[in-house]
């Protein structure tokens, strides 16, 4: 009788999947599955799904929220294809389908018109907020679904508009087209927080498996609704509000579930002041469920990450009042209720996560970071630079334990999601 007999050599896996083990039985090498001889059919059903429409070592090689997120997305999606069905319906019925007066020259002007109008905004939009994407993917995100809800709502309300038709689609096709620049850059900043072995191609891919999984369900729910609604704009409207509110919610809730673990000018604001409050550091988690989701317009920021110079110091007295007690590769100075912050050539990620702290104290000091202060009540210029030598020793005295306080907390400090603009400068000082 052989010795090794049921001896076993080896153990493996396939990640998080059931294992196998080899055994020597008689002098031959065989394969079982650890646990059981053979899988259920269930679990090969489950298996070949997670196989198709997961990435590839999931749950390990995405972020722990992942599957929360693609589930709100998914939901998000669905709903949206079939607010879309209705939208194009009524889109085809204004340009002439199934009116015998209606010419096909009228009917394809208007819809070149309405791809031109959109191309332009395309371009026009991607050029103003392109560089914003970035660092406030989540706000992006939302405003992109609620600004296609909205244009979805003009295309079905067109039809009923004759005069207007024209107009109104080619509105409709501009605020499209901003979301398409938005939504897919912003999916590819959430890919990139979701890839955790480099897999972005790979996470992309099994996305679009799931948005064409999501569109083809639509479609088949789409076949049952449109008899329903044509001619029944009543019902049109119901079903596109109610879908509409599935939708809006479960892009909330997908924003909501993403936790990011670089900063962002919002997330150190939060952790930062949180720990200049009572010294304790925020987890990513905690830190990203107070982070705003919403974009805020009319507001301008009152922090101006890569600035001028000029806008920093306009006078040698003035630049000799920001290198004072100042010894860090970046320049803080405030004009016209804005800090500005000029940032050195050799400044690194820490001196950047440094500056914006910096930055966020002086705005403390200066009182709400969205209140206009009365002339009356504005410090003077000499106030200001005294404020802005009493933010570099608060930073010299707490920010090095803040700094190991983040990493430890799960914090990623080795690249950041900060909005710096390009400009960067060389300064020398009296002694140099």
């Amino acid at each position: 009788m052989d010795k090794n007999a049921g001896f076993v050599l080896a153990t493996e896996r396939y990640g998080r999947g059931q294992a196998w083990k080899y055994l020597v039985n008689d002098g031959v090498l065989e394969r079982r599955r650890d646990g059981s001889e053979a899988g259920s059919g269930g679990d090969y059903i489950v298996g070949l799904f997670k196989s198709v429409f997961l990435p590839q070592g999931y749950p390990e090689s995405v972020s722990s929220d992942y599957l929360q997120y693609q589930f709100w997305d998914t939901l998000q999606a669905f709903s949206s294809s079939l607010s879309g069905t209705l939208a194009t319906q009524a889109s085809l019925k204004g340009v002439g389908v199934g009116n015998q007066e209606a010419t096909v020259a009228a009917a394809t002007v208007t819809w070149l018109l309405r791809d031109g109008t959109g191309m332009l905004g395309r371009i026009l939009f991607a050029w103003r907020k392109g560089s914003k994407l970035d660092s406030e993917a989540k706000k992006w995100r939302l405003f992109a679904d609620v600004l296609n809800d909205i244009a979805m709502f003009m295309e079905i309300l067109a039809p009923h508009f004759p005069a207007g038709f024209t107009l109104i689609v080619c509105t409709a096709g501009v605020f499209k087209a901003i979301v398409g620049v938005a939504g897919g850059a912003t999916r590819a900043a959430l890919t990139v927080h979701q890839a955790r072995r480099d897999n972005m191609a790979d996470i992309s891919a099994k996305d679009g498996s799931q948005e064409t999984l999501v569109n083809l369900a639509g479609l088949l729910v789409s076949l049952l609704l449109i008899p329903l609604v044509t001619d029944n704009p009543v019902l049109t409207l119901t079903l596109f509000f109610l879908f509409t509110i599935l939708h809006l919610f479960a892009n909330y809730k997908a924003v909501r579930s993403v936790i990011m673990e670089t900063f962002n000018e919002a997330r150190l604001s939060i952790v930062w002041q949180q720990y200049l409050k009572d010294g304790l550091i925020l987890s990513p988690l905690e830190a990203n469920q107070r982070e705003p989701v919403f974009l805020q317009f009319g507001n301008t920021s009152q922090i101006k990450l890569g600035a001028r110079l000029q806008d920093v110091a306009q006078s040698p007295e003035e630049l000799n009042l920001a290198l004072k007690e100042n010894n860090m590769p970046f320049l803080l100075g405030v004009r016209n209720d804005c800090i500005c912050v000029c940032l050195g050539t050799e400044a690194s990620v820490h001196d950047e996560i440094r500056a914006v702290c910096q930055a966020v104290c002086i705005s403390n000091m200066l009182g709400c970071p969205t209140a206009r202060v009365p002339t009356s009540q504005k410090p003077t210029q000499q106030r200001l630079w005294e404020m802005v030598h009493e933010s570099h020793k608060l930073l010299d005295a707490h920010f090095s334990p803040f700094l190991k306080g983040v990493k430890a907390a799960g914090w990623d400090t080795k690249r950041t999601l900060l909005d710096w603009d390009e400009w960067r400068v060389e300064w020398k000082t009296k002694n140099s």
